[in-house]
């Protein structure tokens, strides 16, 4: 894999803008970016309300667009970073794609994969709390605004 020249920070931040897209869309706010070789080759927000589709995370939306810029089904030289831990139905599909790294931002208390075990392939690193702070702020916001209209 290539060295990496830009930080967990600077991806995240782009993750961040996918999520900030979701949050202006009416969408819960998560974001997501896949990285392959130092280049953004995928990404996401949340679509579920506009596509009426439970699975439109911004997870499968990223993974759907890499595997598709890559024209393979396994990312498994690729690093996704999310704004939120990502539920199970994300999960097995970051073990399907055999993703390397898996980088998140908040952990999701009740709805996270973790809270029913680690379901990643065994060969992917997990990586937390790369710019918690700011994606707990964007997604409490979501939800103060939502509970006033």
């Amino acid at each position: 894999m290539a060295t990496e020249i830009f930080s967990h920070e600077y991806y995240m931040q782009m993750a961040l803008r996918e999520a900030q897209k979701a949050f202006d869309d009416g969408e819960v706010p998560v974001g997501c970016v896949i990285v392959c070789q130092n280049k953004i080759i995928g990404k996401g927000h949340n679509l579920t309300e506009k596509l009426n589709d439970v699975t439109a995370h911004a997870e499968m939306q990223a993974i759907t667009a890499a595997t598709n810029f890559l024209g393979a089904k396994y990312l498994d030289e690729c690093t996704l970073y999310v704004t939120l831990e990502p539920c199970v139905m994300c999960a097995g599909a970051i073990f399907w794609s055999q993703l390397q790294r898996l980088v998140f931002a908040s952990p999701d208390k009740k709805r996270g994969f973790s809270q029913v075990g680690n379901l990643l392939h065994p060969k992917t690193e997990t990586i937390k709390g790369i710019m918690e702070e700011e994606a707990t702020l964007l997604l409490k916001s979501f939800f103060k605004k939502l509970r006033e209209t």
